[in-house]
């Protein structure tokens, strides 16, 4: 059994706050060597090529490249090109990319 006493609590009401994505979190210009802040530099570059190119015509794969190429000084890519690769790819089938 349990040593908290939870027939003794109190309810109150709350407010539902919701926590921030994040994936989306700004992360203030910091470039973080590891595969999560990979991904979110991938994220970025590729909503930024949505957002400044619109209408580009690209295929999944054409822009795959294009986004790679953008991030080539990103440092866990210099580092680990084929587990970057492998995140990405990962990453655009998670998030329908």
């Amino acid at each position: 059994m349990s040593s908290f006493p939870l027939r003794n609590l109190q309810f109150s009401p709350t407010v539902a706050v919701p926590l921030p994505d994040p994936d989306r979190m700004p992360s203030a210009g910091q470039v973080f060597n590891n595969p999560d802040g990979f991904a979110m530099a991938f994220s970025d570059a590729w909503d930024s090529f949505e957002q400044q190119q619109p209408g580009h015509g690209l295929d999944r794969e054409a822009k795959f490249e294009r986004v790679m190429q953008a991030l080539a000084e990103h440092p866990f890519l210099q580092e680990e090109p084929q587990q970057a690769e492998q995140l990405a790819r990962f990453r655009m089938r998670l998030l329908n990319y």
